[in-house]
């Protein structure tokens, strides 16, 4: 098959996109990629076989295809991440347009909430969000604040919230900057109603938006209940934006389900804490998931730098 063949296929599979005939591009951007090397350069090939890799990501947002699409972001970022490019400018550039496009497979895949904390805590990409887009902020905190299992990349989050709010501030990172670092509960219970307001008109976390309220509430339970030990529930409903009857079926719900050590005193219409001491067991899993986290992010991160090194050109990691 010729050179102008080759080249010819991809640009019928990019007339095909053009057309809306997703899976047709798809499908001939995919034999392009096969007769053409499949790293980037500077020959037109292989800049052609990155853009057609790029056309058929987009391909599968667009028929929804997330597990594929799951397959050619890591393919997409792995070329990236590679020393191919020549400007460091340039590759920045195409993590700014990862960061975004990936929106669309994290809040759309199964394992999507997990995805995004995992890809966005990186060095680079933290660094690229910090530099062009401190907007994402947004989905990162959405996805930490929905994801149970990952509580303990909140601190992380907090401190980055912190360094960037000179440049960006939402209702989702404010309502975490009032709740942990500030303390002021009148203010996270204000910035909830205005998360709300942002799920609902928001085209990526509409769909988030009861897991993220109800989880928020968690937040601000979980941390009222630190600091106080008799709580009234009249109280903490108008905290948790909800009435004294659904508050207090609520709380007897996470008492039962979260096995607190905690009673409902229902003449007096209070919440009673028990003294709370997390056992060696506990304090043991958390402190190692923690000092995993950790561990893998250095790891790759070291692995990267002495990369950069061997070749002795400049990153923005």
């Amino acid at each position: 098959m010729t050179s102008s063949s080759v080249t010819g296929l991809y640009a019928f599979a990019k007339f095909q996109f053009e057309c809306g005939n997703y899976s047709g591009a798809a499908h001939f951007l995919c034999a392009f990629r096969a007769l053409t090397p499949d790293n980037t350069g500077t020959t037109t090939s292989n800049e052609l076989s990155f853009s057609a890799l790029w056309g058929k990501f987009a391909s599968e947002i667009l028929m929804q295809e997330w597990d594929e699409a799951l397959k050619d972001m890591q393919l997409l970022k792995d070329i990236i991440d590679s020393k191919s490019f020549v400007s460091p400018l340039k590759q920045l550039q195409q993590r700014t347009w990862l960061i975004h496009w990936s929106l669309f497979v994290f809040f759309n895949h199964p394992q999507g909430r997990n995805g995004i904390i995992d890809l966005f805590f990186q060095e680079r990409y933290l660094n690229a969000i910090q530099t062009t887009c401190p907007h994402i902020l947004r989905y990162l905190t959405t996805a930490v604040i929905t994801n149970k299992r990952r509580r303990n990349v909140l601190k992380d989050l907090l401190k980055v919230i912190q360094q960037e709010g000179y440049t960006y501030r939402d209702p989702m990172t404010e309502f975490l900057e009032c709740l942990y670092v500030n303390f002021d509960f009148e203010a996270a219970q204000h910035k909830l109603r205005e998360c709300e307001k942002v799920l609902v008109s928001d085209f990526f976390l509409v769909a988030c938006r009861q897991e993220f309220i109800e989880n928020a509430r968690l937040f601000i339970f979980e941390t009222y209940c630190r600091i106080h030990q008799c709580i009234d529930i009249s109280m903490l409903a108008d905290k948790l934006s909800m009435d004294s009857d659904s508050a207090e079926r609520w709380i007897v719900d996470l008492i039962r389900n979260a096995k607190l050590d905690a009673k409902i005193d229902s003449k007096a219409n209070t919440v009673i804490m028990g003294t709370q001491y997390p056992s060696v067991y506990q304090k043991v899993i958390e402190k190692t998931k923690g000092l995993s986290f950790r561990s893998n992010l250095k790891a790759s991160n070291l692995a990267k730098k002495e990369e950069d090194e061997s070749h002795g050109e400049p990153t923005f990691a």
